[in-house]
C-alpha cells in the first residue's frame, strides 16, 4: 500500500522543455510540464503554481527557462496540491 505525501521537495528537470516546438513556447512548456510533474508523482487531479514559480522561470526570458528547478509540493486539500519555490532565489546581475 502506497503512503500519500503530504510535501515532498523535488528537483524537477526542464531540459526536455528545449525540445520540440518553437522557442517562444518553452516558458509556458515549463509550467505545463511542472503541473504534469506533480500529477504524475502525486495523483493530483488539480495544480497549483506559486507566482513565485512562474516569476523565477520567467525571468531568465521566455526563450530560456531554467534547465532545473527545486520545488516544494505541499497537499492542500485532497487531490489538489500547491507548488511552491524550493529555495527562493535571487539573480546577480552581470
Amino acid at each position: 500500500m502506497v503512503k500519500e505525501k503530504d510535501e515532498a521537495v523535488y528537483i524537477i528537470p526542464l531540459s526536455r522543455v528545449y525540445w520540440g516546438g518553437s522557442r517562444r513556447t518553452r516558458g509556458k512548456r515549463a509550467i505545463r510540464f511542472i503541473r504534469e510533474f506533480v500529477k504524475r508523482h502525486f495523483g493530483a487531479e488539480r495544480v497549483i503554481v506559486d507566482n513565485m514559480v512562474n516569476e523565477h522561470i520567467f525571468s531568465y526570458k521566455i526563450e530560456k527557462p531554467p534547465r532545473r528547478i527545486a520545488v516544494k509540493v505541499i497537499k492542500i486539500d485532497e487531490k489538489i496540491y500547491k507548488v511552491l519555490l524550493a529555495v527562493p532565489v535571487k539573480r546577480s546581475s552581470k
